[in-house]
């Protein structure tokens, strides 16, 4: 049975890892498994407030508080791409502490995120680091060889004490339902266990379990022989126990609270300070202005890899975040890919009709160029450019979008595509 635990979560993990890695080969997304990415749905409940996203929320913190850190080792990508590694690596597994700072650390992301930007937090989100590396830039391939390294030497040191996701799933998994604890009358103390836990979560010696580290993988479970490790619920005595901390922990935890404010006062002029040093930039129907979408998109790449035309493109130094290039290609008029499987809300999820009717940019005629073709007028999917005869096409810009069809569709390039300060519905 103990093993039964070990196989199931791992073949989620699996079945979580392929889907991963099909979505961001552009090729397979029906499952929209980066849906349930712990920052990506804390942030769509945030601006959409939806009730998918209230319920999906809902769903995985009582997931958490029933079963513990399941989530870590099981439905986190990056999570998997750690386990990998510690069995490439056939890493030695050792005791590691409970460092304090990591409180401090997530009060200061997830503050500046409600505070209004997400700036912050994708540099050390793990879903944001698994998209970039996946989408192969190159701070994701950086970051994820920095966390190889780490790996190697500390074995899921992230999760335990960097990770901001982990941080807050570890003290509602302090207090789970259910918890990994070892039974003393039947533990003989051979350390096994302890060395196939991948967080070292596990004190053999004096027969304890943090389950505030421990990600539930059931690993120690299927390596003890004498059943001396197992999932049960905490003795009643336990939980009878009064809650009476410390002052230390009085202290911290009144401290951590003090953090969280003022990153959330520090996170509304970090948004406005981004905002005023954005540069226009032509956008994905729905994600509203340059300046907002700048501190919501999580720069996972997940729409530039799954953009049909490839207009897309990843953040560069003119612009922090996920923008639209129509060099090359244009927004296909029948496509709201980038809508769809945007997890984090910073591309708002619209229909196909409210894409079609989102004007996202202007189109403007160079008359000194144009040769008065009139292919553009052809290209047009919402008949906004008309053309008397002998004189040089016009616009209406009531009706144009601003999808670039008519800007690829020019022999001379005499079609420009402008941005706007903040998208419309037409």
């Amino acid at each position: 049975m103990n093993k039964t635990y070990r196989y199931l979560r791992a073949g989620i993990a699996v079945l979580v890892g392929t889907l991963s890695v099909l979505a961001f080969a552009g090729t397979f997304y029906r499952v929209k498994i980066f849906d349930i990415q712990f920052s990506a749905l804390l942030q769509r409940f945030f601006i959409d407030f939806s009730v998918a996203a209230t319920v999906l929320l809902a769903l995985l913190l009582l997931l958490t508080f029933i079963f513990g850190r399941i989530y870590c080792s099981a439905l986190c990508p990056f999570g998997l791409y750690q386990e990998l590694l510690m069995l490439l690596f056939h890493c030695k597994n050792q005791s590691q502490k409970n460092y304090p700072y990591k409180y401090f650390l997530a009060a200061l992301l997830f503050g500046t995120l409600i505070g209004g930007t997400a700036f912050l937090l994708r540099l050390i989100n793990p879903y944001t680091i698994f998209g970039s590396a996946a989408s192969i830039t190159c701070l994701g391939l950086s970051l994820a060889a920095a966390i190889a390294i780490l790996v190697w030497f500390k074995g899921r040191f992230f999760c335990t004490n960097i990770c901001p996701i982990g941080t807050v799933l570890g003290l509602i998994s302090k207090h789970a339902l259910t918890r990994i604890s070892i039974n003393a009358d039947a533990c003989v103390s051979c350390g096994l266990c302890a060395s196939k836990c991948p967080t070292g979560s596990i004190d053999f010696k004096n027969k304890t379990v943090d389950n505030e580290t421990c990600i539930k993988c059931f690993n120690c479970l299927a390596a003890c022989r004498k059943n001396g490790i197992a999932v049960n619920r905490p003795a009643k005595a336990e939980t009878k126990t009064p809650f009476s901390p410390s002052r230390r922990k009085l202290l911290l935890s009144g401290a951590v609270v003090a953090a969280f404010a003022l990153a959330a006062k520090g996170g509304i002029e970090l948004s406005k300070s981004i905002a005023q040093k954005i540069k226009k930039a032509i956008l994905p129907a729905g994600a509203g202005n340059p300046e907002d979408f700048a501190n919501r998109c999580l720069n996972c790449n997940l729409c530039v890899q799954n953009c049909p035309m490839k207009i897309l493109k990843k953040a560069n130094e003119d612009y922090p975040a996920v923008h639209i290039d129509y060099s090359d290609s244009f927004c296909d008029y029948n496509c709201h890919k980038c809508s769809e499987v945007c997890p984090s809300g910073a591309i708002k999820r619209l229909t196909l009709p409210e894409k079609q009717k989102t004007q996202i940019a202007l189109a403007v005629i160079d008359e000194s160029t144009c040769v008065k073709c009139g292919l553009c007028i052809m290209k047009c999917p919402r008949q906004a450019i008309t053309k008397a005869n002998g004189e040089f096409p016009h616009i209406n810009t009531d009706e144009c979008i601003g999808c670039g069809a008519c800007k690829n569709a020019c022999p001379v390039k005499a079609i420009s595509i402008s941005a706007l300060d903040r998208q419309r519905t037409l």
